[in-house]
């Protein structure tokens, strides 16, 4: 089960909906215009086709069954207490002095360009639980980060 925002869940849904009416015809008529071309044994652009046929149909169940376990969060059931999955977590890096802002989400929500960072990550989990002003360290790829939170909502 993956727990998810109701906007994750309209974008998966849409995605699904634009890989099943659009590409899904595209790459259908890709095979059949180099089915025409003759040979199929030799035929270098109808195995090309085929092989993107599979990728696509491959996303579409991968999408199909995220979508199958997807839990809706009742974000009006949250609160700002403590750091939790839709929680948008300000906080300031103790070394640098850098000041980060980042919503945590469900694994296919994350986007690092919109400030939407995966639960499973190592900041995610480190900030979990946590409250204003708590001070963290976190272990991460490149060593250890101390943060302090200076500010929870949803």
């Amino acid at each position: 089960m993956t727990y998810m925002s109701q906007e994750g869940y309209d974008k998966m849904i849409a995605e699904l909906q634009r890989l099943e009416s659009v590409e899904r015809p595209k790459a259908s008529a890709a095979i059949a215009e180099a089915r025409d071309k003759g040979d199929l044994s030799e035929n270098s652009e109808y195995d090309a086709a085929k092989e993107a046929q599979g990728h696509l149909e491959d996303k579409i169940n991968r999408l199909k069954m995220a979508i199958a376990e997807a839990k809706i969060i009742d974000t009006s059931r949250l609160t700002a207490d403590v750091v939790q999955i839709l929680c948008t977590v300000e906080m300031t890096n103790l070394a640098t002095k850098a000041h980060m802002k980042y919503t945590i989400v469900s694994e296919n929500e994350a986007n690092l360009r919109e400030g939407k960072i995966s639960i499973q990550t190592p900041i995610a989990q480190g900030l979990l639980n946590k409250k204003v002003g708590d001070e963290v360290e976190i272990q991460i790829p490149r060593g250890t980060i101390r943060l302090r939170i200076d500010n929870i909502s949803i």
